[in-house]
């Protein structure tokens, strides 16, 4: 039950973007860049940072879908997804994107816990200057996500089907369409 009444029944940070629509637009806008711009970082390495940092935050709501959208994009899928969140060290990622995701979980913890070593050994595997950004700012903006998701005690349905239907049209239309979308119908 959320803390707050919103005028909405949309679960997540849809509900909090109809309570409160003029922050929906420059938060969508920044994640649509980070997430979905081209970048030498795939949209769904991207997106899996995004749900690695949200499942290091243990936010429901914004793991499942950012889960959701990442093995909607990567060829190994979901399994892919649960592997890092389960075993980082472990899973079958490249070498650069594990010194990534080592660098967004430094991030989740405090941006002070990110080590010159961390940022050494992303390099050592061909991270650019953009893309250490990228992951930072990504790590940084899912905390905020997540803190703004759970801080208002949201629904998350617990039906993996609702957040794959979604990652279908994030996919192919991206956030700023499906947030013009659900405005017009509010």
């Amino acid at each position: 039950m959320p803390h707050i009444t919103l005028n909405s029944d949309a679960p997540g940070i849809r509900g909090l973007f109809m309570f409160r629509p003029e922050t929906a637009r420059p938060l969508n806008e920044l994640v649509e860049v980070l997430l979905r711009q081209e970048s030498t970082l795939s949209r769904g390495e991207r997106e899996l940072i995004a749900a690695y940092v949200s499942a290091l935050n243990e936010c429901r709501y914004c793991f499942s879908s950012h889960a959701a959208y990442a093995a909607a994009q990567l060829p190994e899928g979901m399994a892919l997804v649960e592997q890092v969140r389960a075993d980082l060290g472990a899973a079958p990622v490249s070498e650069k994107l594990r010194a990534l995701l080592a660098i967004a979980a430094a991030v989740q913890q405090s941006g002070q816990k990110v080590s010159e070593q961390e940022i050494a050994a992303a390099r050592e595997t061909g991270a650019t200057d953009l893309e250490i950004h990228d992951t930072v700012l990504i790590a940084a903006a899912f905390c905020m996500y997540n803190r703004y998701v759970d801080g208002l005690a949201t629904i998350a349905p617990d039906d993996p089907a609702s957040y794959t239907a979604r990652a279908q049209r994030i996919v192919s239309d991206g956030y700023l369409a499906l947030l013009a979308e659900s405005q017009r119908r509010s």
